[in-house]
């Protein structure tokens, strides 16, 4: 099992997480469970712009990798442009997508941290996640 953390804040939010979803069960696999969506401030980053967040839980037969790119590519077919604003921080956005847990895997590359190295300091992902976590 997959865990998933959703957020975005401009544009029609609900509708942003609700059609990746839709692209989450094409390309990555079968939603099994996911939370309400949360609204929340914008964390790291100062934004007059909401959030909504949420998160799922996925099975999945993609490695960790694929798992990446797709989430990658699903973030590019909501319409996100960039992954960080001009400084490197971060920046409103259309949609955001983390990789939080893949199994009990435990993954330390450059590019893919599993489990996501701050889960326990975003409220905004602990709260959906206690919804749907095992």
């Amino acid at each position: 099992m997959i865990y998933l953390s959703l957020g975005s804040n401009i544009g029609n939010k609900e509708a942003n997480i609700l059609r990746a979803y839709e692209l989450i069960e094409e390309k990555i696999g079968h939603i099994v469970r996911r939370s309400s969506l949360h609204k929340t401030a914008p964390w790291g980053f100062s934004s007059p712009n909401e959030f909504l967040n949420s998160a799922i839980a996925v099975e999945t037969s993609l490695s960790p990798r694929e798992l990446l790119n797709k989430t990658q590519e699903i973030e590019r077919l909501v319409g996100r442009t960039e992954k960080t604003g001009d400084s490197g921080g971060y920046q409103d956005r259309i949609i955001d997508i983390d990789i939080l847990y893949y199994n009990d895997m435990v993954i330390n590359e450059p590019d893919l941290v599993i489990p996501h190295p701050l889960i326990n300091e975003r409220d905004f992902v602990l709260k959906p996640l206690k919804e749907i976590y095992d």
